[in-house]
């Protein structure tokens, strides 16, 4: 889509050059051969930067299981692709460090991949080009069988296959939709598989990871910079993101369906070459510690701010409205049906940011089954639990050493 980023070339045109993080001055002037090598060994670092598509116009208040079905961005999303390719040039990576991007054959994941690197690019359209983006359909969403395309708060799939059914469709690792029909209105012919679980869909996107993705990050050689200081970026969706980050955490299989893939949030993971690990230190989440590292831009960081103060957003949604008891103490089954309540305004309101929706699904889930907090507890944890989250700018300075 090269008009896509003629446009957002030209609304860069009359910004300011912004400021890129001098790696170099990261370091202080070395003063023996022992600092050097430590700095070079430093370096040595391929980084993996994951991203949702944004908004599609079937994702929102009527949202629908939208899988192999190729639905194009809102507005909105377009906006949010953007934004995401703004926060990642404004941490000092470059389009220019890219070398390749890969994304799904949806449309939905290949405009936003498109216009993130273009916004990445600003001013400097000529550091990137579309041939850079890679498609693979190992990439697309989760297929979903018979009920692909129908809406997700339809009443009668419910009545028909029971709630506790369609509940382990969504949720479960293994779960499967009934198989489509070739008479199904949004049938495909193979690759497109009749039906999946969160499993297949799983050891597809691993699949496409070793084959394809894997080497563009830590060995494909003829690419503008090398491996030790190589930028990889994936543009696909929830379920596939879901299955990459399960793998690079090493999360149990009761736990992959916990995690949390917002729209357009850049999600950083830096790999040891070698050894092709995580080098970050593993931070405690909703599926039991992650390696990575969200972007999160100023507007969000202020607006998860407020929300977490005390009083904040955050704790009047799930305790002023949740406690109906007036005890000052929730239960997991009040979290969680407050974390409903705040999606519900978010669909409706512009405060409600997905990063605040995250950590309340987070909170929620790391609560133990039999388990209470209070409300002062539940701010102490929400506050550590966005500190943890945060990218900073050490994790772009290559300043973290290797475990």
């Amino acid at each position: 889509m090269a008009s896509a980023a003629t446009i957002v070339g030209r609304r860069f045109l009359c910004r300011s050059r912004p400021s890129f993080v001098d790696r170099t001055s990261q370091f202080p002037t070395p003063c023996n051969n022992t600092f050097i090598a430590n700095q070079v060994q430093r370096r040595e670092v391929s980084t993996l930067i994951l991203i949702r598509h944004g908004q599609s116009l079937w994702n929102g208040p009527s949202a629908r299981f939208t899988g192999w079905c190729d639905i194009p961005l809102t507005v909105r999303g377009r906006v949010e692709a953007v934004a995401a390719g703004q926060l990642m040039r404004s941490r000092g990576i470059k389009a220019s460090s890219v070398c390749v991007a890969f994304s799904s054959e949806l449309q939905r994941a290949h405009e936003t991949c498109e216009l993130a690197l273009a916004s990445m690019a600003g001013h400097e359209q000529e550091t990137w080009s579309s041939e850079r983006i890679r498609r693979d359909w190992r990439l697309n969403e989760r297929h979903y069988g018979a009920v692909q395309g129908l809406f997700k708060n339809d009443s009668t799939l419910a009545e028909k296959h029971g709630a506790d059914k369609v509940m382990e469709w969504r949720r479960s690792l293994h779960g499967r939709p009934p198989p489509m029909e070739q008479d199904h209105e949004y049938y495909l012919p193979p690759p497109a598989p009749l039906t999946e679980s969160l499993a297949d869909c799983q050891t597809r996107v691993m699949g496409c990871f070793e084959d394809t993705i894997a080497p563009a990050l830590f060995d494909e050689e003829g690419l503008p910079v090398p491996p030790d200081d190589r930028t990889i970026i994936v543009v696909a969706h929830a379920n596939t993101i879901r299955s990459l980050i399960a793998y690079f955490d090493e999360v149990p299989e009761d736990q992959v369906s916990q995690i949390y893939v917002p729209n357009s949030v850049p999600i950083l993971y830096r790999f040891e070459r070698t050894t092709r690990k995580p080098v970050s230190t593993k931070l405690q989440s909703s599926h039991g510690g992650s390696h990575a590292r969200w972007m999160i831009s100023s507007e969000n960081h202020q607006i998860v701010r407020d929300a977490v103060s005390t009083g904040g957003m955050l704790t009047r949604a799930l305790f002023d409205a949740m406690d109906v008891t007036q005890d000052r103490a929730l239960c997991r089954a009040e979290i969680e049906a407050g974390v409903r309540e705040l999606m519900k305004d978010s669909e409706h309101e512009t405060q409600s940011d997905c990063v605040v929706i995250g950590l309340a699904k987070k909170l929620a889930r790391e609560l133990g089954e039999d388990e209470t907090i209070t409300l002062q507890e539940f701010e102490r944890r929400t506050a550590l639990a966005y500190e943890g989250l945060q990218c900073n700018e050490s994790d772009f300075a290559n300043e973290e050493p290797f475990p």
